[in-house]
């Protein structure tokens, strides 16, 4: 709850600025693993996954009008340069992680 106060906050204050704000980013989302029979592996995932998807729509009604980014949890440090272009790329085009779990990120786009 704090993190979209505190978003908001900043929204009104960059608002009020005259300084654009039509773009919010969503960092750190987790997909978790699941089997073929589409069963979360892992509960501390699953749990985290619930909440986040609690905020996601809050998120979704409150920037209706806004172009809101989604960006998975990466299994891995995003540093180094070969890293951050491809998360930069995902800025622009973020994947679609309605069928890939993180991990499918590293090896598709070979992060």
């Amino acid at each position: 709850f704090l993190s979209l106060y505190e978003t908001e906050r900043l929204i009104q204050k960059l608002t009020a600025l005259d300084i654009d704000t039509h773009n919010v980013v969503v960092n750190q989302v987790v997909y978790p693993d699941k089997t073929e029979e589409g069963k979360v592996t892992c509960g501390l995932c699953s749990s985290r996954s619930k909440m986040q998807k609690k905020y996601l729509e809050q998120i979704a009604d409150l920037y209706e009008d806004f172009h809101v980014i989604i960006m998975p949890q990466m299994p891995l440090e995003v540093k180094g340069t070969k890293v951050l272009k491809r998360f930069g790329e995902f800025l622009v085009s973020p994947p679609d992680m309605t069928t890939k779990s993180v991990h499918d990120l590293v090896s598709i786009y070979k992060i």
